[in-house]
């Protein structure tokens, strides 16, 4: 009986292991090289095992081939890719080739009925649902209206100044400080609410806003199994938000519009625009709370991250950060304020965030979907036919730290994107400067991020001297346990109040 038992398992485990590599001759078949993968595993362990940053895993691959091939192909899982190598290729896919792109990779991995909220977001949307959604997003950050939130953003400014000047002597975790400034701006153009995130330290709209982007294994879990069989999710109905997550956002939507529309304040916010969107076609209120959510998720994660590498790069270099602060001093108006517009014209403001985003990218790396099936040239004259469903991997942390097309690639140098050298354009026409993405799906909130962005900025720059707190790794390190690039162990930074 005992042999019988020990046979099946054997044989189980065979089965497991032919069906895990049994399409790993994929690429070979059609003479596209690349790296071996792992069972399991495939090409890219640390989205499985987390054990390090997942950009080494793109870096690696990246760096060993990219001088011979545009692409090579590669394995999630078990699941056939094509990993870009030559930036030109990678533009002409999210721009050029768009119809045989158009789809994001983690499409699939939501549906309305199991995931409201993420179910209607743009980014996991495909198709013609995609674009209707796109066409009902897009009024929302017009510059008009990037304007008349202008105000919102300061407020919230003047709120990080108190809060840093009280907790004066204390070392500040700069991404949670960041985190904090972003919920409150975005909790009040959107749900017309104040998060309370500097005077609470266990604000609600801040933890439930955390948990959203919480990665842990149920959320690995769930995504990985709807990825896999739709039909086993769908039998566990698993959702990537839990439903009590879910129930705030739209419970918050629900309260925020009840509050609106019963009183006389008018205000040219987000939850204006959708007010009106919802009278002009009649759209429900989980469509009103996934449009809060994708504004929210826009609006407060990247930018919380853009920022606080930021501040890290300027205490890192003061040099930077005196030339910064002496641009922004005599862009001060006399009640010591700074206009939409004074702030929108700073160039070397422009730069130093540019620079940010092209050393620390929030999204390291994008995913493309073949919709439409295409030949791609593997190196001149030697085209290779992309099957529908395979999805075409962008590094973008590889390309934007090439030195190929960044010289000195690791070093903080703003200049790199002068007025007189082009600004970014050069490098946006070759493909190796993406950090918003490019083409039609491009992101859409990019405008605004870059806006409280630059509040924000202008805010501590003015009113602190910042300093690198020996709390922070140095040299600075990615957490592998985290999507989005955030620093392992924080970003620790001192705060010196400007007399």
């Amino acid at each position: 009986m005992l042999l019988i038992i020990i046979s099946l398992i054997l044989i189980a485990l065979g089965i497991l292991y032919l069906y895990l590599v049994w399409n790993f001759g994929y690429w070979k078949k059609r003479n596209v090289p690349g790296p071996d993968p792992l069972p399991f595993l495939g090409n890219f362990p640390a989205f499985i095992l987390r054990n390090h940053p997942l950009v080494e895993d793109f870096d690696k691959i990246y760096r060993e081939y990219k001088s011979k091939f545009n692409f090579v192909g590669v394995f999630s899982q078990r699941a056939p890719r094509i990993l870009i190598t030559s930036p030109e290729l990678g533009r002409d896919i999210l721009s050029k080739h768009f119809k045989h792109f158009h789809d994001n990779e983690f499409g699939n991995i939501t549906d309305k009925e199991s995931d409201p909220l993420f179910g209607r977001n743009p980014f996991f949307l495909e198709g013609e649902e995609w674009k209707q959604m796109r066409a009902e997003i897009t009024p929302a950050f017009t510059s008009s209206r990037m304007k008349a939130l202008y105000s919102l953003v300061e407020d919230v400014a003047a709120r990080m100044t108190t809060y840093v000047k009280k907790n004066r002597g204390t070392t500040l975790e700069t991404k949670e400080l960041a985190a904090k400034f972003t919920t409150d701006v975005v909790s009040n153009c959107i749900f017309a609410a104040d998060a309370q995130s500097f005077t609470n330290d266990k604000a609600e709209i801040r933890e439930q806003g955390r948990k959203l982007m919480d990665n842990s294994f149920w959320f690995i879990f769930a995504m990985m199994t709807k990825a896999a069989s739709p039909a086993l999710a769908r039998l566990l109905n698993l959702s990537l938000i839990k439903k009590d997550i879910e129930q705030f956002f739209t419970n918050l939507m629900k309260q925020a519009i009840q509050v609106r529309e019963s009183s006389s304040v008018k205000r040219a916010d987000y939850l204006d625009y959708l007010i009106g969107l919802k009278n002009k076609k009649e759209i429900s209120e989980i469509d009103m709370a996934a449009h809060g959510v994708t504004f929210f998720i826009d609006g407060f994660e990247t930018s919380s991250v853009a920022l606080s590498f930021t501040l890290y790069e300027l205490a890192k270099n003061p040099d930077v950060q005196k030339r910064l602060r002496e641009e922004l001093v005599k862009a001060i108006a006399d009640d010591g304020s700074i206009s939409y517009e004074a702030i929108q014209d700073l160039p070397y403001l422009d730069q130093v965030i540019s620079e940010t985003l092209r050393l620390w990218p929030p999204g390291a790396w994008i995913s493309k979907k073949c919709t439409i099936p295409i030949e791609l040239e593997l190196k001149p004259n030697e085209p290779v036919l992309i099957e529908k469903d395979v999805c075409a991997m962008i590094s973008i942390w590889s390309i934007q730290r090439d030195p190929e097309y960044f010289e000195n690639p690791l070093k903080f140098d703003p200049d790199r994107f002068s007025p007189e050298n082009g600004g970014i354009n050069p490098y946006r026409e070759k493909g190796c400067y993406i950090p918003f993405g490019e083409g039609p799906r491009q992101c859409l909130g990019m405008r605004f991020a870059r806006m409280q962005v630059k509040r924000g900025i202008f805010e501590i720059i003015k009113n602190f001297e910042i300093t690198v707190n020996p709390k922070t790794r140095d040299p600075l390190s990615l957490d592998p346990k985290e999507f989005l690039t955030m620093a392992l162990g924080g970003v620790w930074l001192d705060f010196e109040p400007i007399e």
